[in-house]
């Protein structure tokens, strides 16, 4: 999803933040348990939260983020649990949603039941944890088993006792590319192979200059997400260290790998030049402007939508030297709501195995639980769009070639300098060291601020 990068934003957003933390930061664990209902149970499962336990009438109130199907999955849900009503409010503004919240909190009112997370948003929430309940005490530890072992811990305490939500979807990364383009540029077009011509970023490079030459176009659609595929592999930190949350990104060899791939990308000229989002980039997506898009699962939907006319002529293969991740929600329980035994046993329902497969046949929301990639139900379906492929499958290896990193609450304003830089190099002809001193510069100062 496409994030704000406007200052004002920006400031509203850390002003809120410094609001939140002033009206209470990270409680003990102890704290964190004792909570003025009566409704934490250590020893509740998930299976027993799915019962229901009394005939007292229930109103939930979940504020949703982008297109998913959980209204539908809420309809099922209250026909079986009749003295249950979940009201829905939904938004596609991921900045609003989340400052909506924040305001909420420091308030001390007006916050759901129910609040989906965007893991983008992850650090201004993680360590307020008198503000949460810990679904651990719910039963969440009981389950946490069933998903991806990274994307439990984006949203656990460092040591792991305090889980602020149930994981829902992910965007792992994959190399989205067209049949017909590769086909004219004398390249395979199967996706194992394909794959095999790219597997490392040096490949990639060698062949991306190599379609360029031959067709003319642009291997690669543009920087943003070029740098993206390449940075997110890093191990562990990108441009914070998750100890202090001191600024390291000029010390992060990924970081610098990825910016100098992206400049190499630009100077060879198989990058194209259009923005993420604009209607030239959508465009390109249809008429066959470009060979290859870097992307997360979620940004098939995208392709479709820009690119109706491109039917059939996608393929998915993986990206060279593992995979990273854009994007994934949890689902939270804000302490303002007076139901949490009767949240969590909805949440933990919304987000089992048979759920989350729905979400993903009907919404396209890839699973967080790697059982399914292994189940005939996930495994074998087909997308006509991309050529009949199980596209599913791709999702799945990448899923789980994902390692866990730490973005830091100044991911976005940070990430926004160095893309900045090689917009810079890409259409001024900027110095690449220059521009690169320059990014850091602004990161340091905007990390000493904050």
């Amino acid at each position: 999803m496409k994030r704000g990068k406007k200052w004002p934003m920006l400031l509203l957003s850390l002003m809120l933040t410094a609001s939140l933390a002033a009206c209470g930061g990270k409680s003990s664990t102890q704290d964190a348990q004792t909570t003025p209902e009566k409704t934490t149970d250590t020893t509740t499962t998930q299976t027993d939260n799915t019962n229901k336990d009394s005939d007292e009438k229930v109103e939930l109130t979940f504020w949703s983020l982008g297109t998913t199907n959980y209204e539908e999955l809420g309809k099922e849900y209250t026909k079986e649990h009749p003295n249950v009503t979940i009201k829905f409010q939904n938004t596609s503004d991921q900045t609003a949603h989340h400052n909506n919240l924040t305001t909420a909190l420091s308030a001390g009112s007006g916050a759901p039941d129910i609040f989906m997370l965007e893991i983008g948003f992850m650090e201004r929430f993680i360590t307020a944890e008198d503000k949460f309940y810990n679904l651990n005490d719910l039963g969440a530890k009981d389950i946490a088993g069933n998903y991806l072992d990274w994307k439990w811990k984006q949203g656990s305490s460092k040591d792991g006792s305090f889980q602020i939500g149930l994981p829902t979807d992910i965007g792992p990364t994959v190399v989205y590319y067209r049949t017909d383009l590769a086909e004219k540029a004398g390249l395979p077009t199967d996706p194992d192979a394909f794959g095999k011509e790219i597997d490392t970023w040096d490949k990639f490079a060698a062949v991306a200059k190599q379609f360029k030459e031959k067709t003319g176009k642009p291997f690669a659609d543009l920087t943003d997400l070029v740098y993206n595929g390449v940075r997110d592999q890093s191990d562990g930190e990108i441009y914070f260290s998750k100890e202090d949350g001191s600024f390291i990104g000029d010390k992060n060899p990924q970081v610098k790998k990825a910016y100098d791939f992206t400049v190499k990308g630009i100077q060879e000229g198989w990058i194209g030049n259009t923005l993420l989002w604009s209607p030239e980039w959508g465009q390109a997506t249809n008429d066959g402007g470009f060979e290859v898009m870097l992307g997360p699962a979620w940004m098939a939907g995208n392709i479709k939508s820009n690119g109706p006319d491109s039917s059939g002529k996608w393929r998915i293969t993986q990206l060279p030297e593992g995979a990273g991740n854009w994007g994934g929600s949890f689902l939270t329980l804000p302490k303002q709501g007076k139901h949490p035994k009767e949240a969590y046993a909805f949440i933990s329902w919304l987000d089992d195995k048979e759920n989350q497969l729905e979400s993903f046949k009907s919404k396209g929301l890839m699973p967080s639980i790697p059982a399914l990639y292994t189940d005939e139900a996930f495994t074998g379906f087909k997308d006509d769009f991309f050529g009949g492929q199980a596209t599913a499958v791709e999702y799945g290896k990448a899923a789980q070639r994902v390692k866990p990193v730490y973005y830091g609450p100044l991911h976005d304003q940070t990430d926004t300098f160095f893309k900045d830089a090689l917009k810079n190099v890409l259409e001024k002809k900027a110095d690449p060291a220059k521009e690169w001193d320059a990014a850091v510069e602004k990161a340091k100062t905007l990390a000493a601020r904050s």
